[in-house]
């Protein structure tokens, strides 16, 4: 089914859920009529194509693209979910499956293990980064992508499965492992714990059904331990997930009954209020929120509204821009629609959607919401801050780029590798604090990545190819420039020893996390992070400056009238929409 016919069929195949079929007396160019009109076109279109076209055409795939070619027009967040796919969503909503506990990854039409969960059956039976999969059950593999794997590994709580592996750099390298599956709870918070000798720091991955529960349980436990005097959250890279959990995470630092969001919608459904509904753990702890490009959705409306309380410093860079709600709706054959319902609008009044969907440039892609003098907003202390485009923090600290070298070396997997065969060496490493990748491990990875194999980005290749063909199409490549053009293209080849040590310092913090991962799984990446994170090293600068923490938040007693500011600029805000 080529993109054609699948744009054709875009014509509104599951708008039947929502709308009824109308009336005959209704006007010709009436909305309902319009519907209905479409629906009967679509109907007839897919009952010829699948009568007269030459091939046979797969009847539930032809539908799915004419689905989702419909609702890719309308935003990336409105999405059919078949029924083969349910299980999967409905894990990513309460963070639990049965299975075996693992992150699997495809490569060169193998799969692996990448990670044991820690604690999982997984890394109870000893299954290792690396492992490639070569038989479930008494099944072979061979063929398999990831997806038809992940589906086999998963299962029944308390069901037994048969694992054949095949380990690299290991004498008996053909394993087999009889592992009984559980069920898997993914822990939302990836790691809590104590640095910079005063911090408590506890980082959140997602918003599912056991977030806000899981952050307390870290808050409470943090809190207990005298030397933590201050609080970061962590919330880069968290793509968000349910409100509701977001409304009980900043509960946890603002007084019960606080208004933390509205939504507004299409109808009257759509316009609610939410509000804190229980005891919070701790209103006056001094709290830092790190946030990032990565940071989006429920993770925004956690930064934003305790941003807009004042509640929190908000460190790093601007995050996504996502101020849009989804609601499920359960279709038949037990598929369901997420759509989009509602927009919503944290404490200060602002909405902070980077795109508007609704609108489209020339070339068809959505307009991005651009800020104005008359989108400016007060919190509760009188700052300003702006709408649309995401949550500005307060301290901005852009994050690093990795070079191009780096960014091929964890592409093609050459880290990992290496990891792996590091892990087969060594029984042990040191604690996560005090490793260290020294000149003997970078040196011997230097050698261990084969120049020949090495895959460079032909970024610079490609443009120099596309620069001489184009001074040989116009006439300018004669003996003197083409004599030029070979001299600098001698120079603009790579040299990969020399561009390993120019980039060390990228490459050493990507080899030391995947060496680490093999023997203290995820929370020893994040604690080996934590040593050189500029975003925590500054929420420490603020915490620890006398006054800097109550300055930048604007907590003088006098500030406190600019609320008024920030109420009139709400209903502003109310009358304008």
């Amino acid at each position: 089914m080529n993109n054609k016919i699948g744009k054709i069929l875009v014509l509104l195949s599951l708008v039947f859920v929502s709308f009824p079929t109308t009336t005959a007396f209704a006007d010709d160019n009436s909305r309902d009529t319009r519907i209905t009109r479409n629906l009967d076109i679509f109907n007839s279109l897919f009952k010829e194509l699948n009568m007269f076209y030459v091939d046979s055409i797969d009847i539930d795939k032809s539908m799915e693209t004419a689905i989702n070619a419909m609702l890719d027009d309308v935003d990336p967040y409105t999405e059919y979910i078949p029924a083969s796919a349910r299980e999967d969503f409905m894990v990513i909503s309460t963070g639990e499956y049965g299975g075996i506990g693992s992150y699997i990854y495809e490569r060169n039409g193998n799969v692996y293990i990448s990670e044991p969960y820690e604690g999982s059956p997984a890394a109870k039976a000893g299954l290792k980064p690396g492992d490639r999969i070569v038989m479930i059950d008494n099944d072979s593999v061979a063929g398999w992508g990831s997806d038809k794997v992940s589906q086999q590994l998963k299962g029944q709580a308390s069901t037994q499965l048969k694992l054949v592996i095949a380990r690299k750099y290991d004498p008996d390298s053909i394993k087999t492992f009889y592992i009984t599956r559980e069920k898997i709870k993914v822990d939302p918070v990836s790691y809590y714990g104590v640095t910079h000798g005063n911090i408590g720091y506890i980082a959140l991955d997602t918003y599912n059904e056991h977030s806000a529960a899981n952050v307390k349980k870290a808050l409470l436990e943090l809190k207990a331990n005298p030397a933590v005097k201050y609080i970061v959250l962590d919330l880069r890279g968290n793509g968000g997930g349910l409100l509701d959990s977001a409304i009980q995470l900043v509960g946890l630092f603002v007084p019960k009954g606080t208004q933390v969001l509205q939504t507004r919608g299409k109808t009257k459904q759509q316009e609610r209020t939410f509000k804190t509904t229980d005891e919070p753990v701790d209103t006056e702890i001094p709290l830092a929120v790190l946030i990032d490009g990565g940071t989006a959705s429920a993770a925004e409306i956690t930064a934003g509204a305790l941003q807009d309380f004042d509640r929190a410093v908000v460190i790093g860079s601007r995050s996504f821009g996502k101020g849009l709600v989804q609601a499920t709706r359960q279709l038949p054959f037990d598929a369901l629609f997420k759509v989009t319902v509602s927009k919503y609008y944290i404490p200060s009044g602002r909405l902070i959607q980077e795109i508007d969907y609704s609108k489209k440039n020339d070339d068809g892609t959505p307009k991005h919401v651009t800020d104005s003098t008359d989108q400016v907003f007060y919190t509760a202390h009188g700052r300003k801050v702006t709408s649309g485009g995401g949550i500005t923090p307060d301290i901005t600290i852009e994050a690093a780029k990795a070079s191009r070298l780096a960014y091929n070396i964890v592409r093609d997997g050459w880290a990992f590798d290496y990891a792996v065969k590091y892990a087969s060496e060594h029984p042990t490493i040191p604690t996560p604090e005090n490793f260290t990748i020294t000149d003997e491990i970078f040196n011997d990875f230097k050698k261990f990545i084969d120049p020949d194999k090495f895959q460079y980005d032909k970024v610079c290749e490609t443009s120099f190819a596309s620069l001489k063909k184009t001074a040989e199409a116009e006439g300018y490549l004669n003996d003197e420039t083409s004599a030029e053009f070979d001299r600098l293209e001698k120079l603009l080849k790579h040299d990969l020893d020399k561009d390993l040590d120019l980039h060390r310092s990228d490459i050493e913090k990507i080899l030391a996390k995947e060496i680490i991962k093999g023997y203290y799984f995820q929370k020893g990446q994040m604690i080996y992070g934590l040593k050189q994170d500029k975003c925590t090293q500054q929420a420490s600068d603020i915490f620890n400056k006398e006054g800097e923490y109550k300055r930048i938040l604007n907590l003088a007693p006098a500030a406190k009238p600019s609320q008024n500011k920030q109420e009139k600029n709400q209903g502003k805000n109310k009358a304008k929409k």
